[in-house]
């Protein structure tokens, strides 16, 4: 059965502003927000508790099992710093956001980040990390870099996704 309303992801190094594209997006469209951190933490899909980087371990079978009857419905945003665990055939759209990394330190050390955290999410970030393992793990027409570092590019990206969803719905309505 083809979904009706296509499934995207919404990554990139923490602080980026997953989550604010996230939610505006759910609000604009209709779709689902799933966030993967909520997930994890609500529905136990972890190893246990990292200490050093205060963050759970996850476990990505059992994170995957748990979403698969939603995301094969299609209408979900995942909102989450990886995306290449996610099958192929579950994703029409990858969005990779970036940002600064002068500004992504200020927003990493506002979150209190333990330094080696910040550290390695700020490499991740100068290095592109998210966005080439989004390149190697999904078609290149349905990877998309968008900047994030305003609040204007925040609603410039959403406006830009919801265009694209009209399309996505548009080309895959079902024949009549």
């Amino acid at each position: 059965m083809a979904r009706t309303s296509p499934n995207i992801i919404v990554t990139g190094t923490p602080g980026v502003g997953k989550t604010t594209h996230c939610e505006v997006l759910a609000e604009r469209t209709g779709l689902r927000h799933l966030s993967v951190n909520q997930i994890v933490k609500d529905r136990e899909c972890h190893e246990g508790w990292d200490e050093e980087y205060q963050s759970w371990i996850v476990d990505e079978d059992k994170l995957l099992d748990s979403i698969e009857e939603e995301v094969k419905q299609g209408g979900c945003i995942i909102d989450w710093h990886a995306c290449d665990l996610f099958p192929r055939s579950w994703i029409d759209l990858v969005v990779v956001l970036r940002t600064d990394s002068t500004m992504l330190y200020d927003r990493l050390t506002a979150r209190k980040y333990p330094e080696a955290k910040l550290q390695e999410n700020l490499d991740s970030e100068i290095m592109e990390v998210l966005l080439q393992e989004a390149r190697d793990a999904y078609d290149e027409e349905i990877v998309v870099e968008l900047m994030s570092n305003s609040s204007d590019e925040v609603d410039g990206n959403v406006d830009r996704i919801e265009a694209w969803l009209r399309q996505w719905r548009q080309d895959n309505a079902p024949a009549t």
